[in-house]
């Protein structure tokens, strides 16, 4: 039997496209995954970069400074050589704001992301149709929140409480912003002010 009568070589040609096809179609699904990954990973970071320069920063960067003023309006009080005849009633209302203040969470106070919200939203409900309704939640959110319930309950249960806490809930932005005009009239009768955030 010849060489050229065999069997296989005719079949050499039409293995070699095949593999040739598979090897290529794998390489351009592989490319098509890290494109889409690498797109989703640069979206992700534009949005977190976004939103902490437009958010994130001015809020934490405002709440540190009036917990700041806080503490450092209270050591101005505690070591007063004369003190005022007020004294005592603005070292309390002090006392009062800096609890209050280091009372407040990041995330008491950060504006909703609606966006986020509804595409959540969306996923649940996609969620929920695929599923028999048994949705696992984000193992993650799940053990910050039982921190912030555990957080909460030492709070109530410290001897240290102040009594402005109520149980109305989690502060919210507004409160800060009363918060802030308290410890804004606490300054002025100081002749102090609040430094610009």
């Amino acid at each position: 039997m010849d060489d050229d009568d065999s069997p296989w070589d005719n079949n050499n040609r039409a293995l070699q496209d095949s593999e040739w096809s598979k090897i290529s179609s794998d390489f351009v699904n592989a490319g098509y995954r890290e494109g889409i990954t690498a797109g989703k990973e640069s979206a992700l970071q534009g949005g977190f970069d976004e939103g902490f320069a437009q958010t994130g920063a001015p809020l934490g960067r405002q709440l540190g400074l009036f917990r700041g003023f806080a503490s450092a309006l209270l050591s101005y009080l505690s070591n007063m050589p004369d003190p005022l005849p007020q004294h005592e009633a603005l070292m309390q209302e002090t006392r009062v704001i800096s609890a209050a203040l280091g009372n407040i969470r990041f995330s008491d106070i950060v504006p909703p992301d609606l966006e986020a919200e509804a595409h959540a939203r969306e996923h649940l409900e996609t969620a929920n149709n695929d599923d028999d309704g048994d949705l696992v939640p984000n193992e993650e959110l799940q053990e910050k929140r039982d921190m912030e319930g555990l957080e909460d309950s030492m709070t109530r249960m410290s001897a240290g409480a102040v009594a402005s806490v109520d149980n109305k809930g989690r502060p919210t932005a507004e409160d800060v912003t009363r918060l802030a005009s308290r410890l804004q009239a606490v300054a002025s009768q100081l002749s102090l002010s609040l430094p610009e955030g």
